[in-house]
């Protein structure tokens, strides 16, 4: 990783440790692009190599912002365009409190986050292809994509319920449903 920009890794290693920095304060005027890119299975590679040190990813994740349609790792000095092939987290575990309308589902990050799917964090699903993926809001516009082990498990908890009036498989969480198909 040494030949990321100087000045990204020095200000990255001023905010490494202390959780999400304020991100969306910081406004810097020097922006450019690097070739690290976020690839659809959740690899994270930089100049065509993957980044193995999980460290690593995790303080650029930190610091990792979504404008517009661009993702950005950003510092208060500068602003640094990635590429993100679909999303730039996996959901790689979920967890089940309850059951039925009170249920609760939380999920887990390949960063170690753990959001709990609620209004503020909703599940989403979309067809790619041939195949339906399902998306977890995870912070300030950035998604997580599904891991197919846990679309499997999310699908145990299907359930029908109306919603705007019709028919739609779904499940509950916090108290909220979330349409995935039409019943």
């Amino acid at each position: 990783m040494q030949d990321l920009p100087y000045s990204l890794m020095s200000e990255l290693s001023k905010v490494a440790g202390k959780g999400h920095p304020p991100v969306h304060l910081w406004q810097p005027e020097e922006e450019k692009d690097i070739d690290l890119v976020i690839c659809r299975d959740g690899t994270w590679n930089y100049l065509g190599t993957p980044i193995h040190r999980r460290r690593l990813l995790h303080l650029f994740a930190s610091v990792l912002r979504k404008d517009d349609d661009d993702y950005f790792l950003v510092t208060p000095v500068e602003k640094c365009r990635i590429t993100v092939e679909d999303v730039p987290f996996q959901i790689i575990l979920m967890d089940v409190e309850g059951e039925g309308e009170s249920q609760r589902l939380s999920v887990t990050t390949d960063m170690g986050e753990v959001i709990c799917i609620d209004a503020e964090h909703a599940l989403r699903i979309e067809q790619v292809g041939e195949e339906w993926i399902p998306y977890v809001l995870i912070r300030d516009g950035m998604e997580a994509r599904m891991s197919r082990n846990v679309y499997y498990q999310l699908s145990d908890h299907l359930t029908e319920s109306q919603y705007e009036g019709d028919a739609w498989l779904g499940v509950w969480s916090s108290d909220q449903f979330f349409p995935l198909m039409e019943g």
